[in-house]
């Protein structure tokens, strides 16, 4: 009998969907087998989890912001007169645009292409 340093075996389930995926996976990566590229993985793989906690909370934002502009467009539309405290207001909300997206682009992870 053929003498193993692998003893332990592992059964995975998978959708149809998964194992398309794991086979061009594979097909890919060019491993000898599934084994040899899940075994791979396994040792020198990785995963991360994303918190999207801040992504909603800029998003609340945006929609406040475009709640605003959009109250001040129908306030200009109805009365067809622009005010210079509608433009300011304009203004800092497009500053609070550009302070939450810079806010949202300095906490991304650097990554090297």
């Amino acid at each position: 009998m053929e003498k193993r340093n692998r003893k332990n075996q592992l059964i995975l389930r998978l959708s149809e969907d998964e194992k398309y995926i794991l086979d061009a996976k594979c097909k890919n990566a060019e491993y000898r087998n599934k084994n040899d590229y899940l075994r791979h993985l396994i040792l020198y793989g990785y995963t991360y989890f994303v918190d999207y906690s801040e992504l909603h909370d800029y998003n609340v934002n945006l929609s406040r912001i475009s709640k605003s502009l959009n109250q001040i467009a129908a306030r200009i539309s109805s009365t067809g007169n622009t005010y210079q405290d509608d433009i300011e207001e304009v203004k800092e909300l497009m500053k609070q645009v550009w302070h939450t997206h810079e806010s949202m682009l300095s906490k991304q992870p650097y990554r090297k292409h």
